[in-house]
């Protein structure tokens, strides 16, 4: 099977980009692993597949498969990608475009030729959304290797558990991270983001992404700390948040409100494999 990509990256977090709105695909887990294989394949954090829509009202559907090849529910930089794909593409007349994603339609606006902005939806603190099992609290604690830990929780339409650390550079992020993602609590697995607060307008963020690993840049885990840093009191609601990769701009009015993210998104080259 001849397959024509694109491979693009928002702050570095890089995909590989499918349209299966002029192309049949169906890909199974191997390929779609073998896509994202950096030394037999392109190489790419994410596969974003794009489709026709199921809604008359959205222009096209959009697919996420993690690295390890399992689907997900929601991702940020692959959204603003996916805009700035179809927009350069000619699909698009306007600065808006409604998509479809497992986790709902969302809203994505070409701000500029570099900038675009997501509407990412309501968060949820809700276990059950997440999934999580347990019941609501501000603040959970888990016992780990190296002793007791303290995170928030937070749906973003994917899961994630964000923990506040005084030096992100500093902090052991694979062990952590894979340490949380491991935990019975979490049952479809979960992001998990390490924040440093500079100071109410300015956070530094690592976030080690499930089915990838640690990533240049993770969209919906910039959100996903930015909300629970409003939650706690400790954010304004217009946060700069700097990750490996670059800035990302997240804004919310406060919870019942949807995230708004702002940030670039580049296209790298168009290329073909075959599969």
């Amino acid at each position: 099977m001849q397959l024509k990509f694109t491979k693009m990256h928002g702050l570095g977090n890089d995909f590989v980009v499918l349209n299966g709105l002029e192309q049949d695909i169906d890909l199974s887990r191997e390929q779609l692993r073998l896509l994202a294989d950096r030394r037999f394949g392109v190489g790419c954090d994410q596969v974003l597949l794009l489709q026709p829509p199921a809604d008359s009202g959205t222009l096209v559907r959009f697919r996420i498969f993690n690295a390890d090849g399992g689907e997900v529910e929601q991702c940020g930089n692959g959204a603003r990608c996916i805009g700035a794909y179809l927009s350069r593409h000619g699909y698009v007349s306007d600065n808006r475009i409604t998509a479809e994603t497992a986790r709902g339609n969302i809203l994505i606006t070409l701000e500029d030729a570099e900038l675009v902005r997501v509407n990412m939806g309501i968060p949820s603190f809700e276990p059950g959304d997440l999934p999580m099992l347990g019941q609501r609290r501000s603040i959970y604690s888990v016992d780990l290797s190296g002793g007791p830990l303290s995170f928030m929780a937070v749906s973003m339409g994917n899961p994630h558990a964000v923990i506040t650390v005084n030096d992100v550079d500093w902090t052991p992020v694979a062990q952590l991270g894979t340490e949380i993602q491991s935990l019975e609590m979490f049952p479809r697995g979960v992001n998990v983001g390490f924040m440093q607060i500079v100071d109410s307008g300015h956070v530094r963020l690592r976030v080690f992404e499930r089915g990838v690993g640690e990533t240049l840049a993770c969209g919906s885990g910039a959100c996903a700390a930015m909300v629970t840093g409003v939650m706690d009191n400790k954010l304004a609601n217009d946060v700069d948040i700097g990750l490996k990769g670059g800035h990302l701009t997240v804004s919310w009015a406060g919870e019942g409100e949807p995230v708004y993210m702002t940030g670039p998104a580049t296209t790298v080259y168009e290329g073909q494999i075959t599969i």
